[in-house]
Protein backbone atom coordinates (compact mmCIF):
# COMPACT_ATOMS: atom_id res chain seq x y z
CA UNK A 1 0.00 0.00 0.00
CA UNK A 2 0.96 3.67 -0.75
CA UNK A 3 -0.11 6.77 0.82
CA UNK A 4 0.31 9.93 -1.14
CA UNK A 5 0.37 13.27 0.75
CA UNK A 6 -1.22 16.45 -1.20
CA UNK A 7 1.21 19.07 -0.02
CA UNK A 8 1.19 21.25 -3.44
CA UNK A 9 -0.43 24.31 -2.17
CA UNK A 10 0.62 27.83 -1.46
CA UNK A 11 -1.69 28.86 1.42
CA UNK A 12 -1.91 32.54 0.37
CA UNK A 13 -4.61 33.06 3.16
CA UNK A 14 -1.52 32.19 6.00
CA UNK A 15 0.54 35.09 4.65
CA UNK A 16 3.29 35.90 5.57
CA UNK A 17 3.95 32.69 7.72
CA UNK A 18 4.11 30.60 4.19
CA UNK A 19 5.88 33.13 2.41
CA UNK A 20 9.44 31.28 2.95
CA UNK A 21 7.59 27.54 4.56
CA UNK A 22 5.03 25.45 3.16
CA UNK A 23 1.67 25.03 5.41
CA UNK A 24 2.08 21.19 6.27
CA UNK A 25 6.09 22.09 7.61
CA UNK A 26 3.86 25.22 9.98
CA UNK A 27 4.73 23.71 13.52
CA UNK A 28 1.44 23.12 15.75
CA UNK A 29 2.61 22.34 19.34
CA UNK A 30 5.89 21.91 18.64
CA UNK A 31 5.73 19.75 15.29
CA UNK A 32 5.41 19.78 11.61
CA UNK A 33 1.66 19.60 10.49
CA UNK A 34 2.56 16.85 8.56
CA UNK A 35 4.00 14.71 11.32
CA UNK A 36 0.70 14.44 12.54
CA UNK A 37 -0.80 12.64 9.23
CA UNK A 38 2.08 10.11 9.01
CA UNK A 39 2.15 9.08 12.68
CA UNK A 40 -1.46 8.63 12.69
CA UNK A 41 -0.79 6.48 9.60
CA UNK A 42 1.98 4.76 10.93
CA UNK A 43 -0.33 1.79 12.43
CA UNK A 44 -1.77 0.93 8.88
CA UNK A 45 -0.13 -2.34 8.38
CA UNK A 46 1.12 -2.62 4.93
CA UNK A 47 2.25 1.07 3.78
CA UNK A 48 5.73 0.74 2.22
CA UNK A 49 5.94 4.05 0.47
CA UNK A 50 5.29 7.27 0.91
CA UNK A 51 5.30 9.57 -1.61
CA UNK A 52 4.60 13.83 -0.88
CA UNK A 53 3.79 15.83 -3.84
CA UNK A 54 4.56 19.83 -4.21
CA UNK A 55 5.80 22.44 -5.95
CA UNK A 56 8.88 23.85 -7.19
CA UNK A 57 9.41 26.14 -4.34
CA UNK A 58 8.55 24.37 -1.48
CA UNK A 59 10.46 20.59 -2.35
CA UNK A 60 13.70 21.28 -1.06
CA UNK A 61 11.95 22.26 2.00
CA UNK A 62 9.87 18.48 1.57
CA UNK A 63 12.85 16.53 0.77
CA UNK A 64 15.08 17.77 4.22
CA UNK A 65 11.66 17.02 6.17
CA UNK A 66 11.46 13.47 4.55
CA UNK A 67 15.07 12.63 5.30
CA UNK A 68 14.33 13.57 8.85
CA UNK A 69 11.54 12.38 9.63
CA UNK A 70 12.48 8.42 7.98
CA UNK A 71 16.01 8.65 10.52
CA UNK A 72 14.16 9.81 13.56
CA UNK A 73 10.71 7.96 13.51
CA UNK A 74 10.08 5.42 10.43
CA UNK A 75 10.71 3.21 7.78
CA UNK A 76 9.29 4.54 4.85
CA UNK A 77 10.63 5.02 1.83
CA UNK A 78 10.09 8.55 0.75
CA UNK A 79 9.58 10.08 -2.64
CA UNK A 80 9.03 13.94 -2.76
CA UNK A 81 7.55 15.00 -6.18
CA UNK A 82 8.05 18.43 -7.38
CA UNK A 83 4.72 19.02 -10.19
CA UNK A 84 7.22 21.95 -11.69
CA UNK A 85 4.05 24.30 -10.31
CA UNK A 86 5.34 28.01 -9.13
CA UNK A 87 2.33 29.65 -7.69
CA UNK A 88 -1.45 29.65 -7.71
CA UNK A 89 -1.69 30.67 -11.43
CA UNK A 90 0.14 27.72 -12.79
CA UNK A 91 -0.59 24.95 -10.26
CA UNK A 92 -1.88 21.12 -11.35
CA UNK A 93 -4.46 21.74 -8.64
CA UNK A 94 -4.94 18.61 -5.93
CA UNK A 95 -6.34 15.98 -8.40
CA UNK A 96 -3.98 16.97 -11.41
CA UNK A 97 -0.95 16.64 -8.86
CA UNK A 98 -2.80 13.15 -7.66
CA UNK A 99 -2.85 12.17 -11.44
CA UNK A 100 0.94 13.69 -12.24
CA UNK A 101 1.93 11.07 -9.19
CA UNK A 102 -0.06 7.99 -10.58
CA UNK A 103 1.93 8.15 -14.41
CA UNK A 104 4.85 9.62 -13.06
CA UNK A 105 5.78 6.73 -10.90
CA UNK A 106 3.66 4.27 -12.08
CA UNK A 107 1.86 3.64 -8.92
CA UNK A 108 0.44 0.09 -9.49
CA UNK A 109 -0.99 -0.67 -5.92
CA UNK A 110 -3.72 0.83 -3.03
CA UNK A 111 -2.99 4.04 -2.50
CA UNK A 112 -4.43 6.41 0.46
CA UNK A 113 -4.48 10.29 -0.32
CA UNK A 114 -4.39 12.61 2.57
CA UNK A 115 -3.67 16.58 2.43
CA UNK A 116 -0.73 17.20 4.14
CA UNK A 117 -2.56 20.19 6.14
CA UNK A 118 -4.96 17.42 8.01
CA UNK A 119 -4.41 17.60 11.70
CA UNK A 120 -6.07 14.28 13.22
CA UNK A 121 -5.02 13.24 17.51
CA UNK A 122 -6.08 9.49 16.93
CA UNK A 123 -4.59 6.68 14.96
CA UNK A 124 -5.96 6.11 12.19
CA UNK A 125 -4.63 2.47 11.68
CA UNK A 126 -8.50 1.39 12.02
CA UNK A 127 -9.29 3.00 8.42
CA UNK A 128 -6.48 1.00 7.23
CA UNK A 129 -8.32 -2.58 8.05
CA UNK A 130 -11.94 -0.75 7.10
CA UNK A 131 -10.31 -0.07 3.56
CA UNK A 132 -8.62 -3.40 3.30
CA UNK A 133 -12.41 -4.96 4.43
CA UNK A 134 -14.27 -2.99 1.37
CA UNK A 135 -11.55 -3.19 -1.07
CA UNK A 136 -13.50 0.18 -2.57
CA UNK A 137 -13.33 3.08 -2.79
CA UNK A 138 -13.15 5.56 0.94
CA UNK A 139 -13.65 8.55 1.83
CA UNK A 140 -13.02 9.44 5.90
CA UNK A 141 -15.69 12.08 7.19
CA UNK A 142 -16.24 14.03 10.51
CA UNK A 143 -19.19 16.00 11.99
CA UNK A 144 -18.39 19.59 12.30
CA UNK A 145 -21.41 19.99 14.27
CA UNK A 146 -22.66 23.46 12.30
CA UNK A 147 -24.75 23.50 9.23
CA UNK A 148 -22.72 26.65 8.23
CA UNK A 149 -19.33 24.86 8.54
CA UNK A 150 -20.64 23.00 6.18
CA UNK A 151 -20.67 24.98 3.34
CA UNK A 152 -16.80 25.51 3.42
CA UNK A 153 -15.87 21.90 2.59
CA UNK A 154 -19.15 19.25 1.28
CA UNK A 155 -22.32 17.95 1.98
CA UNK A 156 -23.35 14.22 2.51
CA UNK A 157 -25.75 11.36 2.78
CA UNK A 158 -25.44 8.08 3.53
CA UNK A 159 -27.04 4.77 2.98
CA UNK A 160 -27.48 2.61 6.32
CA UNK A 161 -24.38 0.76 5.34
CA UNK A 162 -22.45 3.89 5.02
CA UNK A 163 -22.47 4.15 1.15
CA UNK A 164 -22.05 7.81 -0.48
CA UNK A 165 -25.70 8.14 -2.03
CA UNK A 166 -25.56 11.93 -2.50
CA UNK A 167 -22.19 14.07 -2.62
CA UNK A 168 -21.89 18.14 -3.05
CA UNK A 169 -18.90 20.49 -2.87
CA UNK A 170 -19.64 23.87 -1.05
CA UNK A 171 -23.57 23.19 -0.32
CA UNK A 172 -25.71 26.40 -0.35
CA UNK A 173 -27.87 24.11 2.08
CA UNK A 174 -26.28 21.38 3.60
CA UNK A 175 -28.68 19.27 5.44
CA UNK A 176 -26.63 17.50 7.63
CA UNK A 177 -23.35 18.85 9.53
CA UNK A 178 -21.31 15.66 8.33
CA UNK A 179 -18.42 17.01 5.73
CA UNK A 180 -16.07 14.89 3.54
CA UNK A 181 -12.37 15.75 4.62
CA UNK A 182 -9.08 15.16 2.79
CA UNK A 183 -8.48 11.28 3.53
CA UNK A 184 -9.33 8.58 0.67
CA UNK A 185 -8.61 5.39 -0.04
CA UNK A 186 -8.13 4.02 -3.97
CA UNK A 187 -8.01 0.18 -4.55
CA UNK A 188 -5.54 -0.50 -7.24
CA UNK A 189 -8.47 -1.14 -9.40
CA UNK A 190 -9.76 2.23 -8.80
CA UNK A 191 -7.10 3.87 -10.46
CA UNK A 192 -8.01 3.72 -14.23
CA UNK A 193 -10.96 5.55 -13.07
CA UNK A 194 -8.84 8.69 -11.70
CA UNK A 195 -7.17 9.17 -15.07
CA UNK A 196 -10.58 9.22 -16.69
CA UNK A 197 -11.47 12.02 -14.67
CA UNK A 198 -8.27 13.94 -15.85
CA UNK A 199 -8.45 12.85 -18.83
CA UNK A 200 -12.16 14.07 -19.86
CA UNK A 201 -11.48 17.66 -18.68
CA UNK A 202 -13.16 17.58 -15.09
CA UNK A 203 -11.86 20.21 -13.06
CA UNK A 204 -8.22 19.15 -11.33
CA UNK A 205 -8.79 21.06 -8.22
CA UNK A 206 -10.50 20.37 -5.07
CA UNK A 207 -9.90 16.61 -4.32
CA UNK A 208 -13.97 15.83 -3.14
CA UNK A 209 -15.09 16.89 -6.99
CA UNK A 210 -13.57 13.40 -7.29
CA UNK A 211 -15.97 11.76 -5.19
CA UNK A 212 -18.80 13.71 -6.44
CA UNK A 213 -17.64 12.27 -9.98
CA UNK A 214 -17.57 8.63 -8.42
CA UNK A 215 -20.08 7.83 -6.42
CA UNK A 216 -22.34 7.17 -9.40
CA UNK A 217 -20.32 5.17 -11.31
CA UNK A 218 -19.07 2.79 -8.24
CA UNK A 219 -20.03 2.33 -4.47
CA UNK A 220 -18.11 4.90 -2.55
CA UNK A 221 -17.71 3.91 1.36
CA UNK A 222 -17.02 6.11 4.35
CA UNK A 223 -15.17 6.21 7.81
CA UNK A 224 -15.40 8.23 10.47
CA UNK A 225 -12.41 9.87 11.80
CA UNK A 226 -12.30 9.96 15.83
CA UNK A 227 -10.91 12.02 17.74
CA UNK A 228 -10.25 15.98 16.82
CA UNK A 229 -9.63 16.68 13.26
CA UNK A 230 -8.36 20.06 12.31
CA UNK A 231 -8.32 21.78 8.89
CA UNK A 232 -5.60 25.08 8.94
CA UNK A 233 -7.02 27.47 6.84
CA UNK A 234 -6.14 30.91 8.67
CA UNK A 235 -4.10 32.00 10.92
CA UNK A 236 -7.01 31.43 13.59
CA UNK A 237 -7.59 28.29 12.96
CA UNK A 238 -3.99 27.92 13.70
CA UNK A 239 -3.70 29.41 16.59
CA UNK A 240 -6.80 27.51 17.84
CA UNK A 241 -4.89 24.25 16.84
CA UNK A 242 -1.71 25.49 18.62
CA UNK A 243 -3.83 25.92 21.94
CA UNK A 244 -5.79 22.49 21.17
CA UNK A 245 -3.47 20.25 20.77
CA UNK A 246 -0.66 21.80 23.26
CA UNK A 247 -3.12 20.74 25.79
CA UNK A 248 -2.77 17.12 24.60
Amino acid sequence: MKVLILAAGYATRLYPLTLTQPKPLLPVAGKPMIDYVLDNLAPITGIDEVYVVTNAKFAGHFEKWAAAYATAKSGFKFTVINDRSTDDTNKLGAIGDLNLVLNRCNVDDDLIVVAGDNLFNQPLGAFGEFCRQKNAPVLGVYDVGSLEEVKKYCSIKLAPNGQIEFFEEKPKNPFSTLIGIALYFYPKATLPLIKQYVAEGNNPDQPGRLIQWLYPRTPVYTWTVPGLWYDIGSKETLDEANRIFGRK
